[in-house]
């Protein structure tokens, strides 16, 4: 039952290896709370108290409330699924709301921040100094996820047209631009990553010639940015949060900003307008007819 379910998120709809390996251990979490606690193995005859007894239990466990609603968020996914293949009639989570989450503030880099970082390599012409530059610079102008950028492969990068290639969420493409200074460094990584290794596909490498990791590319970032920020994250994520920021601060369309994000709908693109709010007044008091009356 749930290894149908999985096979059906991976073939289906798409969902990476990471994300698959995470529904799977929240339901294994479940199955084995159901067996210990409440002496029954069978998933389809399931309802809402022994749910939220296991939320109790992932509370007493001091979990986070966020990751609490991503577990339960697998469970309602698993039991729509068993309703779409007729295997139950009623989703037992079908009214269930989710936990109260304090909302995490993403503090962005600033411009200074991100051009002290980038001048401070701009002078290093070894293998590792100037991969390290381009992972910087690839962030902040394209936007790209650690995973994207990860997974880029050298084919996929389009020198003529200036765009690079994105595997995003759910095996979903897109075309992202590139800058001139990126390409510049783009061109010049190619050059030297030829003296490295020239049988892997993957446009990031490491010293040694093997696919960059995940854990190494936020190393990367996170050592770079503590020499110039005090701000408490500093993380891939960051820079694409700041990239996302710093469009929208100079007027870019909102849907403009979500096709380059890769993101599926609007709402996971406004979480990155609060920062914008001053830019948006400006434009706003600029466009209003009557704004000239508008305190």
């Amino acid at each position: 039952m749930i290894n149908s379910f999985l096979e059906y998120i991976s073939l289906e709809k798409k969902y990476s290896v990471h994300t698959i390996t995470a529904y799977k251990n929240d339901l294994i979490s479940f199955q084995d709370f159901l067996i210990t606690e409440c002496n029954q193995e069978d998933l389809l005859n399931v309802n809402y108290s022994q749910v939220r007894s296991w939320i109790v239990s992932l509370v007493d466990l001091k979990i986070s409330n966020r990751s609490i609603n991503r577990k339960v968020s697998t469970l309602k996914s698993f039991y729509k699924f068993l309703q779409k293949t007729h295997q139950v009639k009623v989703n037992p989570l079908s009214k269930h709301k989710s936990l109260k989450v304090k909302q995490k503030v993403q503090v962005p880099f600033n411009l200074n921040e991100i051009n002290d970082v980038i001048n401070s390599v701009q002078e290093y012409n070894d293998f590792t100094t100037v991969r390290n530059k381009l992972i910087v610079e690839l962030f902040y102008a394209t936007g790209i996820r650690r995973s994207e950028l990860i997974n880029i492969k050298e084919k996929d990068v389009d020198l003529s047209n200036k765009t690079i290639k994105v595997l995003g969420k759910r095996n979903k493409e897109r075309f992202v631009p590139l800058l001139m200074p990126v390409l510049q460094t783009l061109k010049h990584y190619l050059e030297i990553k030829k003296q490295i290794s020239i049988n892997i596909e993957e446009l990031f490498i490491t010293e040694k010639g093997n696919k960059i990791y995940e854990t190494l590319v936020y190393r990367i970032i996170n050592s770079y940015f503590s020499k110039v920020s005090t701000k408490e994250k500093k993380s891939p994520h960051i820079l694409r949060h700041s990239f996302a920021t710093h469009l929208l601060n100079e007027g870019a369309d909102l849907n403009s900003v979500k096709e380059l994000l890769g993101h599926s709908s609007l709402a996971s693109t406004q979480v990155y307008t609060h920062n914008s709010l001053d830019a948006i007044k400006k434009v706003y008091n600029q466009a209003h007819p009557r704004s000239n009356k508008i305190e």
